[in-house]
């Protein structure tokens, strides 16, 4: 485990949300091997995703390259020592975007009666 603070080097999100996803990198950097990124990745993006609803990406490691699009006020970017973290939520919510589909199909089907 890191015991280190976390050090935001860039974000957007507010305080009390940068605050909810250093718990839970915390919370995985003690559940799992520090070596383990994939594992401590995915444990962040899944408590993001039951917090926040879907659409949360994770990417954990010492060294690594992005290129991202992601929604205001979804974005950071810290270190815990020598681990990084980059996090963002992409595109809307699964939930929402599944809604409106079903909205255009019972449109559309009431449309052809």
């Amino acid at each position: 485990m890191l015991e280190g603070k976390g050090v935001v080097r860039e974000t957007d999100m507010a305080e009390e949300m940068q605050n909810k996803v250093m718990e839970f990198a915390h919370q995985a950097l003690d559940a799992h091997e520090v070596s383990d990124c994939q594992s401590i990745a995915h444990f962040i993006k899944q408590k993001l995703d039951e917090t926040y609803g879907p659409a949360w990406n994770s990417v954990v490691g010492n060294d690594f390259g992005s290129c991202i699009t992601h929604m205001s006020g979804s974005f950071i970017f810290f270190r815990v020592e020598m681990m990084e973290f980059l996090i963002f939520k992409d595109g809307k919510d699964f939930t929402e975007n599944r809604e409106e589909v079903i909205r255009v199909i019972q449109k559309s089907g009431n449309e052809d009666s």
